[in-house]
């Protein structure tokens, strides 16, 4: 955010980022909207439905109010990210309430998503009805947000006034449908009002048609209240018609307003939103404000149940809302489970294929591909013809949401299954010309070398594969070398990396520039957690003329792969993602020039802890411990299954999101396949989680935390350099360094500080290979997503262990939800994490515990194998917080440098995210 900078300089950000004349900026699509938090939001016209996260709003949520009442803003944060998990495009942030300073709890709460990566990439809806407080959302928003609302009520100068200081900040805006008379209710009033307001701010302040966002006011039926019969058709009949007379405009609506008569029945207000949205998204209807635990799927909607809500929807009849009020009494409940049905079995053999390749059932797919087999002149005829058939449904379905990832790779088992038994008999055509499948292109894809994170690039080979494409798959730790020679030697069509420690990233900009020498002419698609538009676009894409695409999920691989083989639709995604990319770079350079403090001010503004003794226990032993013998099934309660569905793509908080309208039934279905394998792992031993971990005197000493042999602190043992927050913090709060929660060495006061590696099993790999052997993608690809899981709560499950033994965690009681939110005291940071970002310090912490012992090995780029590895520092002051470091200025790095004994190029290459500089060179 821009708080704690000068006014002047606030304003110089706001103008640039509005588009006015301080420095030049790359030319605007003239029919996409642009908003942005860390990463950009397109909003074309033929773009999906944009959720806005309602739970963030202290007069729409009880549960946010009492945390932003009480103070606790870290929870609140909290609801924040369960939005984003939950699906949410933009977050509306809203602290109009009676208790509260609005202006200073909004200035806090944004302060803080912007340390929250995964908050802090999607856009802000800065929401009050108080001016003051939207003015002071705008100095700390970052990115390219929305005020929500402007109108017409207190007249025309008020309107334009406030329109001029959105457009100075560069945000868009939310313009209600209320004039001077009041708030539009008819069709001709919504419409006559929102093309008022239009023309005022296109003709007299000049913003952009794209940045205006309309809402036509969605106001409660089915009221008994016979004006309010035809408030929704009114709204979609308006959004038609706004969308036609103000180009380039957009709706919105806060689409639980609605269903107000029918709150305490869940079933009918989820009817209500999912008909209503339907038909106004087919209207116009570009975002709103929705609870996505209340939408469906509309054609899933009971036919009696959507006739009755279709009524009131369109008051077709006088008696709808009694009719709709009696039915209503009738649908409360839950649905009854499905049963068994082999019905399908009677029919056509290819018509069973396609159910078996949609349904990713296996249990019948050789024998329904021998008969297909018999009825076909070629063994090939059979892949070319029902199967493809099948897939291609698969693909339409998932392209469409209709299907979820984990559906998707189990249609893909079921594929591979029936390839392979027509494989022998395409052996015996081998040199007949002409034999082979005919695919869509082939894909290199590999994990970049020093690092051995594969469970992304594995699904999306998967997926692209459904597609028929053809995936030449290099495995992990691959060099730069071998992955352009068989590029070549393959005739591939695109190259796709992968990677998930930061230093990879460094690789593939290496790989990028290798493609470039080479003057290879491919795409590269770049993927994997710590990538980022925002990366690819500054750092690698300017090392390759090519078509350099970042792709963030396995559901936009295959509309990007078809589009950049297309040659047609190649350049129109070229010329698309090179303007975002510009984009990017200009907002990059922009961030750049924010100001740091100097390394002397911001040591100067340390936290500065009262060292208590009492804060300070001393652990019942010192030194390392091995653990060999904990159980797979003492690690299951600590499992957090919220980021077991978001590795399947399936966003949401568990356990809500086994009833999530959409994604449910396929969560369900996961769950209880993780489940199960997860059964036969306990019951057969085949993973040994395994760790070390111990405690050792210690103090810090500037931004060094030092351990040492004994507690005389004779003898120094290993001495951990950490980074400080350079940033100027807002609200008074100091600039953090993890060596700040240490006591300093000459205090009088003795410290200590935890450390420790674990894994789930060194036996992963072989066990996700023996499913591969058996061509079963699907549970090979669900071993590795587990035992990522159980990794972590092994984690959870150790550091529980250190808080008992350290003698402050003694009378712990926590649920595993309370362990998952982290409700206890202390701290496990990871090396290669915001605290302390340089991955290099793991060499140091396995030489402390001597972490091979114990099957944990680190690659050259300091990736731990086995992938499914946790390791870090344990914290114990009850103050010791998380924290993000972020960007630090040359002094720090070239202190930093001294400090670990590296060359101040080596320190800028491991820690070049963090860089609020451009590096000599």
């Amino acid at each position: 955010g821009c708080c704690g900078t000068t006014d002047a300089h606030i304003r110089a950000i706001a103008d640039a980022v509005a588009g006015l004349p301080s420095r030049p900026i790359p030319p605007a699509d003239p029919v996409v909207t642009w908003l942005s938090g860390l990463e950009p939001l397109a909003l074309r016209p033929d773009a999906n439905f944009l959720m806005i996260g309602e739970r963030t709003n202290v007069t729409g949520s009880r549960r946010f109010a009492n945390l932003i009442v009480a103070g606790d803003y870290v929870r609140a944060v909290d609801v924040a990210l369960d939005q984003v998990r939950g699906g949410a495009n933009i977050l509306d942030v809203n602290m109009d309430e009676g208790m509260l300073d609005s202006e200073q709890a909004m200035t806090r709460f944004l302060n803080l998503i912007a340390t929250e990566p995964e908050v802090a990439r999607i856009p802000v809806m800065i929401d009050s009805s108080k001016w003051s407080v939207i003015e002071a959302g705008l100095r700390c928003v970052q990115g390219r947000g929305i005020v929500n609302s402007i109108s017409l009520k207190e007249g025309e100068a008020d309107f334009l006034a406030k329109a001029r200081t959105v457009q100075r900040y560069g945000a868009g805006v939310v313009v209600m449908a209320f004039d001077e008379i009041g708030q539009a209710d008819t069709t001709e009033r919504k419409v006559a009002i929102c093309e008022r307001a239009y023309r005022l701010l296109v003709e007299q302040v000049g913003f952009d048609p794209k940045a205006i966002i309309f809402d036509p006011n969605i106001l409660a039926i089915a009221t008994g209240i016979e004006e309010h019969a035809r408030y929704a058709v009114n709204f979609i009949e308006a959004t038609r018609l706004i969308k036609q007379r103000c180009p380039g405009a957009k709706i919105s609506g806060g689409v639980s307003n609605l269903s107000f008569s029918f709150r305490g029945n869940d079933v009918v207000r989820e009817a209500i939103h999912t008909a209503f949205l339907y038909h106004a998204i087919r209207a116009g209807m570009d975002m709103g404000i929705v609870n996505a635990g209340q939408l469906g799927v509309y054609e899933e909607i009971p036919p009696d149940l959507l006739e009755h809500v279709e009524d009131i929807l369109f008051d077709r009849r006088p008696d709808a809302t009694e009719r709709m009020v009696e039915f209503a009494e009738t649908v409360r409940g839950a649905g009854k489970k499905r049963e068994l049905d082999l019905g399908w079995r009677e029919a056509p053999v290819a018509q069973r294929l396609s159910h078996a390749l949609v349904h990713g059932i296996v249990d019948f797919i050789e024998v329904d591909t021998e008969a297909a087999r018999q009825d076909s002149a070629r063994p090939l005829d059979v892949i070319e013809g029902p199967l493809m058939d099948g897939m291609k449904i698969v693909g339409d379905l998932f392209g469409a949401g209709k299907m979820f990832l984990p559906q998707v790779v189990k249609s893909a088992r079921a594929m591979k299954r029936a390839v392979a038994y027509l494989t022998p008999f395409m052996e015996q055509e081998k040199q007949r010309p002409g034999s082979g499948a005919r695919t869509q292109g082939k894909v290199v894809l590999a994990t970049v070398k020093g690092d051995v994170h594969d469970i992304g690039k594995n699904i999306v080979g998967v997926v692209l594969g459904c597609n028929n494409y053809e995936i030449v798959d290099l495995g992990v730790m691959v060099p730069a070398d071998r992955i352009l020679d068989t590029a070549v030697a393959e005739q591939a069509d695109i190259v796709g990396l992968s990677g998930l420690i930061t230093p990879s990233l460094d690789e593939m900009a290496h790989v990028a520039a290798e493609m470039q020498r080479r003057g290879l002419a491919l795409p590269l698609l770049i993927g994997g957690a710590t990538t980022s538009r925002q990366h690819t676009a500054v750092k690698i894409a300017p090392r390759y003329a090519q078509s350099v695409v970042h792709v963030n999920d396995a559901s936009r691989a295959v509309g990007v792969v078809s589009s950049l083989l297309d040659a047609d639709r190649k350049r129109a995604l070229d010329a698309s993602n090179r303007e975002q990319q510009e984009r990017l770079r200009f907002i990059h350079e922009g961030r750049r020039d924010r100001p740091l403090l100097s390394l002397d001010a911001a040591r100067a503004n340390r936290l500065a802890l009262a060292i208590d003794p009492a804060d300070c226990p001393a652990p019942a032993f010192l030194g390392g411990r091995e653990l060999t013998d904990v159980p797979v099934e003492d690690l299951i309660p600590y499992i957090d299954w919220t980021f077991f569905f978001s590795a399947w793509e399936l966003p949401g908080k568990f356990p809500a999101i086994l009833d999530h309208p959409e994604r449910g039934a396929a969560a369900r279905e996961l769950y209880d396949n993780a489940r199960a394998l997860l059964d036969r792992i306990v019951r057969e031993r085949l993973l040994t989680p395994r760790a070390v971990y111990g405690f050792w005197p210690a103090g810090s000493s500037g931004d060094d935390v030092v351990l040492f042999t004994d507690a005389s602190h004779a003898r120094e043992l290993m001495r951990f350099p950490m980074l400080r927050q350079q940033a100027p913090q807002p609200d008074g709060r100091p600039n953090l360094c993890l060596a700040d929660y240490v006591a300093p060495l000459g205090c009088g006061v003795s410290d200590h500080v935890g450390a420790f590696a674990v894994t789930s099993g060194v036996e992963t790999d072989d066990l996700a290979r023996s499913f591969e052997k058996d061509l079963d993608d699907y549970n090979a690809i669900m071993v590795k997503a587990l035992a990522d899981r159980l990794a972590e709560a092994l984690a959870e499950y150790l550091h529980a262990r250190a808080r008992r033994e350290w003698g402050y965690g003694a009378d712990e009681h926590l649920s595993n939800e309370e362990l998952i939110a982290e409700r206890y005291r202390g701290i496990r940071p990871a090396f290669g994490y915001p605290a302390c970002p340089d991955h290099t310090r793991k060499g140091s912490l396995f030489d402390l515990l001597g972490a091979p012992a114990v099957g944990i090995e680190l690659t050259e780029s300091f990736a731990m194998h086995p992938a499914a590895s946790v390791s870090g520092l344990y914290f114990a002051h009850p103050a010791a917080r998380y924290f993000t470091v972020g960007r630090i200025d040359r002094d720090q790095v070239a202190d930093y440098a001294a400090r670990t004994g590296m060359s101040q190029v080596e320190a800028e290459r491991w820690l070049a995210p963090n860089l609020g500089y451009e590096p000599e060179g």
